[in-house]
């Protein structure tokens, strides 16, 4: 891993995590928005010919079922859940295949689940089929096995299983892209709050503040315990809106651009 002390030092980085949330990649009735995958799929191929190790994990499945579905409001039930996921983690990873696929980029789909990063030859096991993907030139894509999941073993949140799999995979960098530019102090629809461009580390103060605006899964406050988990254990950390133009590219060139959590230095 390579240490990151400021935004300069995003250009060294080698491996990278991207994780991108459903309010990216999808649009109304929770469908897939192939414009939004479109661009996201070339925000990623900008930085792979930058000569950078990409990994994605990526929401969507529950929402593309959804809208394949039409079911309009996200089941409560587990077994609904599973079943929604079940459904859209293939028209997810179609859609991807076909973007990808325009840059003749190969990708992989992995199906974690909690069990993965606690079981010594599970973690041995993702560990080794991440490095020889990588090897190989190819793009893994990294969901949460939904669809057999129990509440007693789900890692239940992406922004939570992207820094496991940045820990695991030893990255320099996780990116958490959503539709929010960064962490503010106080409610980001008021023009008065301020977006946090540096957190050297994350405090209570900082968490509290975004817990008020964090509305469950998805939301902020899982962002920031995601940076925290990383950056602990001396990964760097953006959040930033997805939304952005080559959003990557600019992150790794050091442009201010959402919130840098800079890793624990101890």
């Amino acid at each position: 891993m390579r240490t990151i002390h400021s935004r300069a030092d995003l250009k060294k980085v080698k491996r990278m995590v991207v994780k991108i949330g459903t309010k990216s990649l999808t649009g109304e009735n929770h469908k897939l928005d192939e414009e939004k995958i479109g661009k996201f799929v070339k925000d990623v191929m900008a930085v792979k010919k930058m000569g950078k190790e990409v990994l994605i994990v990526s929401s969507g499945a529950i929402g593309a079922g959804m809208g394949r579905m039409k079911i309009t409001n996200r089941p409560r039930k587990l077994s609904a859940l599973q079943a929604v996921a079940a459904i859209g983690q293939g028209i997810l990873m179609q859609t991807y295949e076909k973007y990808f696929g325009e840059h003749e980029q190969v990708v992989a789909q992995i199906l974690l689940s909690a069990e993965d990063f606690v079981d010594a030859e599970r973690y041995k096991n993702f560990r080794n089929t991440a490095a020889t993907l990588l090897k190989w030139g190819v793009i893994p894509i990294i969901n949460e096995n939904d669809t057999v999941a129990t509440e007693e073993i789900k890692v239940g949140d992406n922004d939570i299983l992207s820094a496991y799999v940045a820990k695991g995979v030893k990255a320099d960098l996780l990116v958490l892209l959503s539709d929010v530019d960064g962490v503010y102090l106080g409610d980001p629809k008021k023009p008065e709050s301020k977006i946090i461009g540096l957190v050297e580390r994350v405090t209570p103060r900082i968490e509290r503040a975004v817990l008020k605006s964090s509305k469950g899964f998805g939301g902020m406050f899982t962002k920031v315990q995601a940076a925290r988990i990383v950056t602990e254990a001396g990964i760097a950390a953006v959040i930033a809106n997805s939304r952005e133009k080559n959003v990557l590219e600019r992150i790794l060139k050091g442009e201010e651009i959402g919130t840098l959590f800079l890793p624990r230095r101890e």
